[in-house]
């Protein structure tokens, strides 16, 4: 157990110091250090041990030192600015925060990460001025995210510590994520889809199924039924880019408003005017993050929350409801 010395200045956080244990003789130092300060990432640890921030018995160390038990391992953290994006004022929606974590219900529309095309204006710039200190935490601690047109829960470390914690629950697939989702199509039955998700191998902005993708698996529920149309809760097992788009498409029901896996839009023979209307003016896929759980980094609490659906697909759903009980 690592225990704190209270030295530290500037940028540097209180000195840590622990003790290698009998059990890890013989071992690389690397490999000790990231057991006795697992609040750290490995990267992160193995750059502060080259930077001779890490001390062994009070001595600078290497990486691939060996230990033998009985040592005092000594670490000196440093805050360092990882973001240079600039703050900028735009409202946030605020479900949770405490010291280290924060829970953002995100709008459609809005972009998670700076990039062409979208240089400003995301949830990264929104979370550097709403909590400055963000530009210490890699990516502004945000360790998942969500597409442009898709609403919905977002989890922010405000730590280091937490954003490990966090990477290591995603990694254990622990996380539990769960979306409401309109499909095309009157499915049947829930089920599982298990496929493989890699880049489109001529559309390189998508995604497809594919042999040489990385593992994908998705399960989803059928909540109600329309006139030709779907709605299903989703849980994601795996997170893929744009994965429970993708899936729904690769199964034949892909959901209403997808820009690029939906293909063009179908009207229900028979619709209301009502629900034309509201078909027609939705432009972005029918995916909504409503419900997101994790383990809390500090304190070891289950957690979840939920978010309420935005006032589109409240109104599409309204207009589904309505439109099936005139049949």
């Amino acid at each position: 157990m690592a225990k704190s010395d209270n030295v530290g200045t500037g940028g540097a956080a209180e000195r840590l110091i622990a003790q290698v244990g009998a059990d890890q003789a013989g071992k690389r130092l690397d490999q000790v250090v990231a057991s006795l300060f697992s609040d750290y990432s490995r990267s992160r640890l193995q750059r502060w041990i080259k930077d001779g921030r890490v001390l062994l018995d009070g001595k600078p160390c290497r990486s691939k030192d060996k230990v033998w038990g009985g040592e005092q391992v000594s670490l000196e953290p440093v805050l360092e600015t990882e973001v240079v994006s600039r703050p900028q004022a735009i409202p946030l929606e605020i479900l949770f925060e405490d010291e280290s974590l924060l829970v953002v219900n995100k709008p459609v529309d809005m972009v998670v990460h700076p990039a062409a095309g979208n240089p400003d204006g995301t949830l990264l710039n929104a979370l550097l001025y709403h909590h400055p200190d963000l530009n210490q935490i890699p990516r502004a601690g945000i360790v998942h995210r969500l597409d442009k047109a898709t609403s919905g829960l977002l989890v922010v470390a405000k730590t280091l510590q937490a954003q490990t914690s966090l990477v290591g629950q995603l990694q254990e697939r622990s996380v539990k994520r769960e979306y409401v989702a309109v499909a095309q199509g009157v499915m049947t039955a829930g089920g599982k889809v298990d496929a493989p998700i890699g880049r489109h191998p001529v559309h390189r902005t998508r995604m497809a199924v594919h042999p040489s993708g990385k593992t994908a698996v998705t399960h989803y529920r059928v909540e109600a039924h329309y006139r030709a149309h779907t709605l299903l809760r989703i849980n994601l097992e795996t997170g893929r880019t744009h994965q429970i788009r993708v899936h729904m498409a690769h199964i034949h029901h892909p959901l209403l408003g997808d820009p690029d896996y939906g293909g063009r839009l179908r009207l229900p023979a028979g619709a209301s005017p009502g629900l034309v209307a509201v078909l027609q003016s939705f432009r972005h896929q029918a995916l909504h993050a409503r419900r997101l759980g994790v383990i809390h980094p500090v304190s070891g609490e289950e957690m979840a929350w939920e978010a309420t659906l935005p006032e589109d697909m409240r109104q599409l759903l309204d207009e589904l409801e309505r439109d099936s009980a005139a049949l």
